[in-house]
């Protein structure tokens, strides 16, 4: 089995590449998701994010808010790290259970890994590849204004707290730019589909 890692940064349009990916076969494991599964009512996650922060973050019905987590953690560094060591470890765990199932079902699958933070938390050994999705931080800061409705301040606040995506060029083994026509994004995945197919013998899996 073949697995890649798949990132990029805020608004890169990830989640549109690895739709794409999916659509070319791939067996897909999307990180958000997986952490908003352990971040459940009364999971690990859930539990260790409500005792460090309270239930003042909770919603009525005790999900958490995550307009609400988020403006406290990407104003503040030390609770965003904070965030990250209660939560990464049980999305870990989740996220090779995952892996291990798709495994059982199809050795031979090749597996794409949506990571938002994957250079940041040190994934890039436990990978076979890894993909960057790119867009000029100007772009991220203009699509993530639209996405969300924020303002520019609160646009560049979130991105700074995320390593740049320039620095992330280096650590890539393929880099898709993202900043142009959707066709001229789907044959690039086509492209490094096809590759990844080629290398899929040679996987560490």
């Amino acid at each position: 089995m073949l697995h890649a890692g798949l990132t990029g940064g805020i608004a890169s349009g990830k989640s549109t590449v690895a739709r794409m990916f999916q659509e070319e076969g791939a067996c897909l494991i999307d990180l958000d998701e997986v952490a908003h599964f352990v971040e459940e009512p009364d999971r690990p996650g859930w539990k260790a994010i409500v005792e460090y922060f309270g239930s003042d973050i909770l919603n009525d019905d005790g999900t958490i808010n995550r307009e609400k987590l988020g403006l406290i953690v990407f104003r503040d560094k030390e609770k965003l790290a904070g965030l990250n060591r209660m939560v990464h470890p049980v999305v870990f765990e989740e996220w090779k259970r995952r892996i291990a199932q798709i495994h059982k079902i199809n050795p031979r699958a090749i597996v794409i890994s949506d990571i938002p933070l994957l250079f940041e938390v040190g994934m890039k050994h436990l990978l076979d590849a890894v993909i960057l999705v790119y867009i000029s931080p100007e772009d991220q800061i203009q699509r993530l204004m639209r996405r969300n409705g924020c303002s520019r301040e609160e646009a560049s606040v979130r991105l700074a707290s995320q390593m740049p995506i320039d620095d992330k060029i280096p650590h890539a083994d393929y880099v898709i730019d993202n900043g142009g026509s959707i066709e001229k994004t789907r044959a690039a995945v086509h492209e490094i589909w096809e590759e990844l197919k080629g290398k899929r013998g040679q996987a560490a899996f």
